[in-house]
């Protein structure tokens, strides 16, 4: 299966557009067509549907393939040309907005670093391609388990903290002076949603086994101070590592049900050198 097929065609089925796809690799309308044509004769079955675009049953399947395919080749391209060239004197680190724990602060260099502070979910194929040395996801999940979903190749995980959660409400709320709050007991409160900057509404519901936690005010930023005070203000609750569950007028509770903590991982591809490696054996001093 030719890759350049393969990736012309994972672009026309996330466009659902043959001319944005086109504009989008840089090719003509009538090349992107022949690609798709050629894949659709090497693989005996029709891959999409022309009026509207859309991936057929077998496009389908084949999308859930394509993305770890083509992640591994650009994450080989990346690995061997890293090697192939000089070594690196800074640090490109892609980290979700509460994975910058106090303790990763710390451990970055005082000079030649770039910090990209990007969703969860784009920090794995950030780091994989190259365009990261090392990437930080948090989420929550219980004591010592992994993170789902972060434990796969051409990555390298390793867990680098664990803390407390806690629920941020106003210091008015009648839930102010609890000792520790049940998330089950919060599934009907009105919550932020607020994926960029706290941990998902998604996470709790499946931390609950159901449904719930409705939204009361979307926020689409990073900055993980605005959403604090977003929820000092009784905009909504929201739930947030301990370290990072303070602003003034607020209330931090300690959640104590179901039992789960946040979880910090650090990826990587390859064997670390030069600033990358020195911030991960900071990141374990400072750990320990």
């Amino acid at each position: 299966m030719d890759p350049h097929l393969l990736r012309t065609f994972v672009t026309v089925a996330r466009r659902a557009s043959f001319s944005a796809a086109a504009r989008q690799l840089g090719y003509t309308q009538s090349a992107v067509s022949q690609h798709i044509a050629a894949l659709e004769q090497d693989l005996g079955a029709p891959l999409l549907t022309r009026r509207p675009v859309a991936p057929t049953r077998a496009g389908e399947r084949l999308l859930e393939h394509a993305g770890p395919l083509l992640l591994r080749l650009d994450a080989a391209r990346a690995e061997v040309a890293a090697l192939a060239g000089a070594p690196d004197t800074g640090l490109t680190l892609a980290a979700a907005p509460t994975a910058l724990t106090p303790a990763a602060l710390r451990a970055l260099p005082p000079t030649g670093v770039t910090l990209r502070v990007l969703p969860r979910d784009e920090i794995p194929e950030t780091v994989a391609t190259g365009a990261a040395h090392l990437g930080l996801v948090d989420g929550l999940t219980a004591p010592s388990d992994p993170l789902p979903g972060t434990d796969v190749a051409p990555l390298t995980v390793r867990g680098v903290g664990e803390e407390e959660v806690c629920v941020l409400l106003p210091a008015t709320h009648p839930l102010a002076r609890r000792t520790g709050l049940r998330l089950a007991d919060l599934t009907d409160a009105r919550w932020l949603d607020a994926p960029g900057a706290g941990l998902p509404l998604a996470q709790l519901r499946a931390a609950v086994g159901g449904t719930g936690f409705r939204p009361a005010l979307a926020y689409e930023g990073t900055d993980v101070r605005t959403l604090a005070a977003l929820a000092a203000s009784g905009h909504g609750l929201t739930l947030l590592p301990r370290p990072a569950a303070a602003a003034p007028g607020a209330v931090a509770v300690p959640l104590t049900e179901p039992r789960v903590v946040h979880r910090t991982e650090l990826l990587h591809t390859g064997a670390l050198r030069g600033p990358a490696a020195d911030f991960a054996g900071r990141l374990d001093v400072t750990r320990s």
